[in-house]
């Protein structure tokens, strides 16, 4: 079968490596791709958001299936396009409708949603610029510190935690009135702040039945020891060492559950993965929000680790047969690093030649932020995060030191990665 994968990120080029190994893929298109999935398919100079090219590259090369990498064009409703086009209806795609990624592209529609079935999360309030005044008195009659976040989509780093009044009050006003984060931030929820430690759980669902897929824990901050700004993400690491099966189960319980079971009870048709962002505070699960798409970089260290056909629960997705297969889950640690671009996130140079991939045989290099140069046959960085460095491990240990070694002999000009990846555990 001919498959069509959206995106360009280092999260694609790994569900690119995975669907390329499948017997029953013909051919692997992706669109746009970076400069490490050309190693998997064949990449099409195709934005993500532009349906009717994507529509007519679709029928012009007999593609059986689309997979859905980023959360953009969920939002804004790929999946319903092809729902409401009798030639396209049939083909089936692997993300949420557009009203269930709003699980992901509205915090106050998550937070409406967990409320109404009893899925445990943080307090909060919502404000926005008619608001304004009163999320300030809000803030100024409440105890440090504060949890922002941007409501809409703000590409992984459109929260922020202030230690006082008087920083939360100037942050909300950048955000709303300011429009810090565009518009992501013209609503923006002030969430009371969980103390725990972070971790990222993943389901692949049919709308009915569901399978847990390894859990990760990323690394946002840009400095060691979590410092400095949110990233889009420095690794990850799976599996969590302190979600053990008795804290997954609470998870299961708590969480997957309720959110699988109350997506049917709207009438909500979800197919495709579920994340969970959750912290354990004190061995209880909360859910500090919800994707409509793999992590990323979670899915470099995920993915590796599922043994079975990907396209096979895929196809059992579409089919609504999901609870007919077995996830068989690699036992060894997988540790993922990234590179990224001096600057990153703020301003960073492209354009940089990248050596020394090809000298790694014993890790998983995945492209993010690169691009192929046709006339000189070398690869680029085109963007903040480059690439992802994934070594397996029986121990966390060996996978993190695997990776940072591997990760020390790429160059370009500017490099940077976190070396801690995993300190925490």
């Amino acid at each position: 079968m001919n498959i069509l994968l959206l995106g360009s990120g280092g999260r694609e080029h790994a569900l690119a490596w995975k669907i390329s190994q499948s017997p029953l893929l013909k051919t692997l298109y992706i669109a746009p791709g970076n400069a490490g999935t050309i190693q998997c398919g064949v990449n099409v100079p195709i934005p993500v958001n532009d349906f009717n090219a994507i529509r007519n590259f679709v029928l012009d090369h007999s593609v059986s299936m689309v997979v859905v990498g980023p959360e953009d064009p969920l939002v804004n409703g790929i999946h319903d396009f092809f729902l409401q086009d009798e030639q396209l209806e049939r083909i089936p795609v692997i993300g949420p409708v557009a009203q269930a990624a709003m699980l992901e592209g509205s915090k106050d529609f998550a937070k409406k949603f967990m409320n109404r079935h009893n899925i445990p999360t943080a307090a909060y309030h919502a404000f926005n610029k008619t608001s304004l005044g009163e999320g300030i008195s809000f803030i100024s009659g409440s105890k440090p510190p504060f949890v922002l976040k941007a409501d809409g989509l703000a590409a992984g780093k459109g929260v922020v935690i202030c230690q006082d009044s008087e920083s939360a009050i100037r942050e909300l006003t950048h955000m709303i009135r300011d429009e810090k984060f565009g518009e992501a931030s013209e609503n923006v929820i002030i969430e009371e702040f969980l103390s725990g430690i972070e971790l990222s759980v993943f389901v692949l669902t049919d709308g009915i039945s569901y399978k847990i897929l390894p859990e990760a824990k990323d690394y946002k901050k840009i400095g060691e020891n979590d410092t400095g700004p949110n990233t889009g993400g420095m690794g990850s690491i799976s599996p969590v060492p302190f979600a053990d099966e008795a804290f997954m189960d609470k998870i299961r319980t708590k969480i997957i559950q309720p959110t699988v079971e109350g997506l049917r009870k709207e009438n909500i048709d979800y197919r495709g993965f579920i994340f969970f962002g959750l912290i354990n505070v004190k061995g209880e699960p909360f859910v500090i929000e919800y994707n409509c798409r793999m992590g990323d970089p979670e899915a470099e260290s995920v993915i590796p680790r599922i043994s079975n056909d990907l396209v096979e629960l895929f196809k059992a997705v579409a089919e609504k047969r999901l609870n007919m297969e077995t996830l068989r889950i690699n036992p060894d640690f997988t540790a993922t690093v990234m590179l990224v671009s001096i600057g990153y996130p703020d301003k960073y140079e492209k354009g940089k030649l990248i050596s020394g991939v090809n000298d790694i045989t014993d890790s998983l290099i995945f492209h993010a932020g690169t691009s192929f140069d046709p006339v000189h046959s070398s690869v680029l960085t085109n963007g903040g995060r480059v690439m992802a460095v994934t070594s397996f491990g029986k121990t966390m240990e060996e996978a993190v030191n695997r990776s940072n070694q591997n990760a020390g002999k790429i160059s370009y000009d500017g490099k940077y990665f976190r070396r801690d990846i995993g300190f925490d555990l």
